[in-house]
């Protein structure tokens, strides 16, 4: 059991960080590259990045970041580290409302309907198009990058609240 309750704990910072990490890379380098650059070649850039994002090695941190944050926590739980438990379950419970449902209900249907926009040759159009939704989009990403963040965050102090880290030094 304390085999498997560590390789959670693990998965569970490993995913936690790299979903947290993902969403906060789009706020200070893939957005503000795309607010800069034409608002055409904007659009068919995240396009083509929304087309690509649905694949193996996104969905595990995606969607696998609730489901390890609560299976250890079930686990943390079962050994009786209830304060370590209700942190690690609190970052699953924010990650899964703040972070993927968000992104579901909100990010995914703008995505979905600028995949399906024609690119405007005109550059004002295009330009109107990107105005409506690059700011909205960023909006509802710096959302779940606070959640996402909050998240780890909950679960590092989780582990700093496991009895093992507090053993007594040796004389």
């Amino acid at each position: 059991m304390r085999i498997l309750t560590l390789l959670a704990i693990l998965s569970s910072m490993l995913l936690s960080a790299a979903i947290f990490g993902f969403f906060y890379a789009w706020i200070c380098s893939t957005m503000w590259g795309l607010d800069a650059a034409d608002p055409r070649i904007a659009i068919q850039a995240m396009q083509a990045m929304n087309a690509s994002v649905r694949n193996m090695i996104f969905a595990p941190a995606f969607f696998g970041t609730p489901v390890a944050l609560l299976l250890t926590a079930a686990l943390l739980l079962a050994q009786s580290y209830r304060k370590s438990a209700a942190y690690f379950a609190i970052g699953g419970a924010i990650y899964l409302c703040f972070g993927l449902t968000l992104t579901i209900t909100i990010n995914v249907p703008m995505n979905v309907t600028l995949g399906a926009l024609t690119v405007p040759t005109d550059m004002i159009a295009a330009e109107e198009i990107w105005q409506t939704y690059s700011p909205k989009w960023q909006f509802w990403n710096i959302a779940r990058t606070v959640a996402s963040g909050i998240s780890f965050l909950t679960v590092t102090i989780g582990l700093l609240h496991l009895p093992l880290l507090h053993r007594p030094q040796e004389s």
